[in-house]
């Protein structure tokens, strides 16, 4: 495989127990502020990526209610959830 192929596999898929040695995604930051280590509305590392995904889907659509984690998600397109729960679900609990 040569250096450009490689590059481009990783970036067109790394998600999964990769993601766990890599920075975060572009947006995964901006969820440290609330869902980091002590805080009230629940730490993100650990869990499961399915789950993430399908709350921000959920909050994306508006099915489940929330007073700002519906706009936040809306920010982010389907591919960007997966890979930001992809990596925090490779963070394991903390």
């Amino acid at each position: 495989m040569t250096p450009a192929l490689a590059l481009l596999t990783t970036l067109a898929g790394g998600t999964g127990a990769g993601a766990a040695g890599m920075g975060p995604p572009p947006g995964a930051s901006s969820c440290t502020g609330c869902h980091a280590e002590g805080s009230a509305t629940g730490v993100l590392a650990g869990r499961p990526e399915a789950e993430i995904v399908a709350a921000l889907d959920a909050f994306r659509s508006g099915t489940r209610p929330a007073t700002i984690m519906n706009r936040i998600a809306k920010g982010f397109d389907a591919q960007e959830s997966q890979a930001i729960a992809a990596w925090f679900a490779a963070q394991g609990p903390r």
